[in-house]
């Protein structure tokens, strides 16, 4: 993998996206460092890989899934508790985002991005481009048929020393924020896993792993961590005319907790090699996010605004395809070719009501965080104004119009920013 900070990217005037490149702690410019000792904030699987505690250890779980179609007694250590469903499209979404075909949120059902993410993997290994899970694809996937559409993971216990706070819909209230964090542990516990809330809760009837005995006798507490009491916060309206009395609510509790055994769907791709990632900031996004730094070097990336389609390519070779929104009635997405001038890790928005198209009105600079307006990364294009970056809605990906910049999950963005460099060209077409 490149490391892919080749300036701090600051003061960016964008369509709908000013923001500038700052680091999520500091607030100091981020630059391409050597970083150095144990402490990352978080804890790491192991010595030799940096991912987080849950990471997935996929030798482990191909041999547990081997034993348990034999002797369910011989189960190994990675999963003791065996999926009581086969969960056959969780299973090749978990496939297709583990090799770079974002599925976008996995859930199990056929949707928009499954297709979108299958027709990707048809086009790289020269099938019909159905979008749909036939025989003819099912049989290219079967290579990776031992990988179990789930596995069971214990929520690190330094979760619940993170202050999760509600955010406000006011933009001048969450200026006065020190970040713009995660809401809850169960919201951060589902974009670790590329998934939503009610999935997990799915997946964990009354608080237990599906598949785990008695299951159905008890209910997990609450994390009486989440709910740490922000600063009142009175505020004016985002257009700056006019003002109300606006203070951020304490977050709801959390359905999961610290040190809960849970079943999630079983991403993969997330280890991060000791040394890779320079910024440890970044490296703790990348940690949160279930993304690993080995990530495919692509020379040119492709944004359809028919398809709703990300293609990233090696040559005349397709590696890699995430679901995005693209562009707006009043922000078009601007068909051409363009370059890509820099990257921004956790970087802060610069709310700019006129640049927008909203009129005149006052500025605010929002902080960083994986639910402000540009998610966890911006990439900045030479098109002025414009960029590919993350959400603070991964479902609304590809349903929603962009106002005007390319928007993908905040893992697909995370994961697109270890593939491209400023040789990679960038192609926007109709």
């Amino acid at each position: 993998m490149r490391h892919l900070v080749f300036a701090a990217v600051s003061s960016l005037a964008l369509a709908a996206c000013s923001m500038s490149g700052q680091d999520n702690e500091t607030g100091e410019e981020t630059t391409a460092s050597a970083d150095t000792g144990s402490d990352y904030g978080y804890d790491t699987y192991s010595d030799d890989n940096l991912a987080d505690s849950m990471a997935s250890d996929d030798q482990a779980m191909t041999r547990t899934s081997a034993q348990a179609d034999g002797n369910s007694s011989n189960m190994g250590s990675a999963d003791a508790i065996p999926d009581p469903e086969d969960r056959p499209i969780m299973q090749a979404q978990v496939v297709l985002d583990r090799i770079g075909f974002g599925p976008g949120v996995i859930d199990g059902k056929m949707g928009m991005s499954t297709e979108n993410a299958l027709m990707g993997f048809q086009e790289a290994n020269d099938l019909d481009t159905t979008g749909e899970l036939d025989e003819a694809t099912k049989q290219a996937l079967s290579e990776w048929e031992r990988i179990p559409a789930t596995r069971v993971v214990t929520i690190p216990e330094n979760w619940g020393e993170v202050d999760y706070v509600s955010i406000p819909e006011d933009t001048a209230a969450k200026a006065k924020m020190e970040r713009l964090g995660y809401t809850s542990l169960d919201e951060k516990l589902a974009e670790r896993f590329h998934t939503t809330i009610d999935v997990l809760k799915q997946l964990n009837p009354n608080g237990r792993p599906a598949g785990m005995q008695g299951q159905g006798t008890a209910s997990p507490t609450p994390s009486p961590t989440a709910t740490a009491t922000p600063t009142p916060t009175p505020t004016s309206s985002a257009s700056g005319s006019g003002s109300v009395a606006q203070t951020a609510q304490a977050a709801p509790e959390s359905f999961f907790r610290p040190g809960q055994r849970i079943r999630v769907p079983n991403i993969g791709g997330d280890r991060i090699e000791p040394g890779a990632i320079a910024d440890r900031g970044w490296q703790r996004t990348l940690a949160a996010l279930g993304v690993g730094s080995d990530q495919p070097e692509v020379d040119r990336i492709v944004v359809s605004k028919a398809g709703k389609t990300l293609k990233a390519y090696q040559g005349d070779k397709l590696v890699a395809l995430f679901t995005v929104s693209s562009g707006s009635s009043q922000f078009p997405l601007p068909i051409g070719e363009w370059d890509i001038e820099g990257e921004a890790y956790n970087p802060t928005y610069s709310y700019d009501p006129e640049v927008l198209g909203d009129g005149e009105g006052e500025t605010y600079q929002l902080p960083p965080g994986p639910n402000g307006p540009v998610g966890v990364v911006w990439i900045d294009l030479s098109k002025e104004h414009y960029g590919i970056h993350g959400t603070p809605d991964p479902e609304t990906i590809g349903r929603a119009q962009s106002s005007g910049c390319v928007r993908l999950t905040n893992w697909d963005a995370a994961r697109l920013a270890g593939m491209v460099s400023q040789s990679t060209r960038v192609i926007f077409e109709a």
